[in-house]
């Protein structure tokens, strides 16, 4: 294990990489500061620690217990979502929240209060787990959950690993019939198009999710493709190959350019010829469609990438999506897989989780030093502006007053951070 993030930007220095395995024994003797590290998917500094150390969860990947009857799983905080999913969705049983990849940790999922396509139907991760146990550097123990220790529940959700260490969790599933969606693909010409689409679909889509073209420009400004999906009665289908491809070095500069990027989103923007498209879908591509090339992060050469996902409320979410987008095509800058999504209004225990109402947009950019962060700093303007916010899971470089700005609340989860844990990203945004 590297102990870097998933962006490989920036890289850290100096770490410590300490491997856990037994749930119940106490930390491990470390200097300086440390951080609990799952599998790092994270793509900024969140899960990074320079100087100090890292507590690797991955050797904590025990199934407790599985109650196929009522959907209760008891698991290691190292557990990976896959490996859930290849438990449960045989016994009709699935995720109630999922993010883009199936490469997470419990304790990652759980201390980034992540999201997915669903949000507007059943919020974020933390409202569908029952429980966790959280280990603290002083040797406590406390069982945290919505009705038990409830406040360490909401600074533990989202507080990016900085309150304690998960050791296991209980987790409440959702049924289903089987592993296969019924999509339907709209492609659509302009961000007006798309909130309309995704208003119609919240009433009856569980998941709603668009691919929007961040190269176009002019009047193709703001095309892409709305997906939306229901989990499927059981049937058969076309199931995903096993196979999987793998980038196998990384290449001495970013595959991703203006002339590729611009090229690659015509020719997926007019891969559906049909306005209106619908299709039999196994689970796995429709969600993790990145987790089937192995080492994706590669492509962008060794200075790495950054990932800007930010909120928009909703009375801005048109128009500053729109400069957004002006922005980033004017740049010549921009990504293969850009993301544009409407949270639904249920609101997370957690005091630093990310989502609220509004829409979100989610892309990479290659490091292209100066002139990227520049594009960046340009962004923020316009996300603070409109009163919205940067997620910390994937940020590397927001300025601590924006930070700040951006999550009013964050001085409450204080009292609740352990003396003894720190991270890269928590100091650069508050000291």
């Amino acid at each position: 294990m590297s102990g870097t993030s998933w962006g490989r930007y920036p890289q850290p220095h100096d770490q410590r990489l300490l491997m856990l395995r037994d749930r119940d024994a106490p930390l491990p003797d470390f200097t300086g500061t440390a951080l609990p590290h799952g599998n790092g998917r994270s793509y900024g500094d969140s899960c990074l620690n320079s100087g100090g150390t890292l507590l690797c969860t991955r050797g904590l990947d025990r199934f407790i217990a599985f109650d196929a009857e009522r959907g209760l799983l008891r698991c290691e905080a190292g557990v990976l979502l896959g490996e859930i999913l290849d438990l449960v969705v045989g016994q009709g049983w699935f995720l109630p929240v999922t993010p883009g990849t199936k490469y997470v940790t419990v304790g990652g999922a759980i201390a980034n209060d992540v999201h997915g396509k669903n949000h507007h139907v059943n919020g974020c991760f933390s409202e569908h787990v029952a429980g966790f146990e959280l280990l603290r550097s002083d040797g406590s123990r406390r069982w945290c959950s919505a009705h038990e220790n409830a406040d360490w529940f909401a600074a533990t959700v989202g507080g990016l690993g900085l309150t304690g260490l998960i050791t296991w969790a209980e987790l409440r599933l959702q049924r289903v019939r089987g592993p296969w969606l019924n999509c339907e693909t709209h492609r659509f010409g302009s961000l007006a198009e798309f909130f309309a689409l995704s208003a119609a679909a919240e009433r009856d889509y569980e998941y709603t999710v668009a691919w929007i073209d961040c190269a176009a420009r002019g009047a193709a400004a703001g095309r892409g493709h709305f997906i939306c999906a229901n989990h499927a009665p059981a049937a058969d289908g076309p199931r995903p190959s096993r196979r999987r491809l793998s980038v196998p070095f990384t290449p001495p500069l970013s595959l991703i350019n203006r002339a590729s990027l611009r090229a690659f989103n015509t020719l997926y923007y007019h891969r559906q010829r049909a306005r209106v498209q619908q299709a039999l879908t196994h689970y796995e591509p429709y969600f993790y469609p990145l987790d089937a090339i192995g080492r994706w992060n590669r492509i962008y050469g060794p200075r790495g990438f950054l990932q800007y996902q930010c909120v928009l409320p909703p009375a801005a979410a048109e128009a500053g999506m729109g400069e957004l987008l002006a922005r980033i095509a004017a740049s010549g800058s921009g990504s293969f897989l850009a993301v544009l999504k409407v949270f639904g209004t249920r609101k997370s225990a957690g005091i630093l989780s990310f989502p609220r109402p509004g829409a979100t947009l989610a892309l990479d950019f290659p490091n292209g030093g100066p002139a990227t962060f520049a594009l960046l700093d340009a962004l923020d303007e316009v996300v603070a502006g409109a009163g919205g916010a940067v997620y910390p899971a994937k940020d590397a470089r927001v300025a601590g007053a924006r930070f700040r700005g951006y999550f009013p609340a964050w001085q409450s989860l204080q009292p609740y951070l352990d003396p003894k844990f720190s991270s890269s990203f928590w100091r650069r945004v508050t000291e």
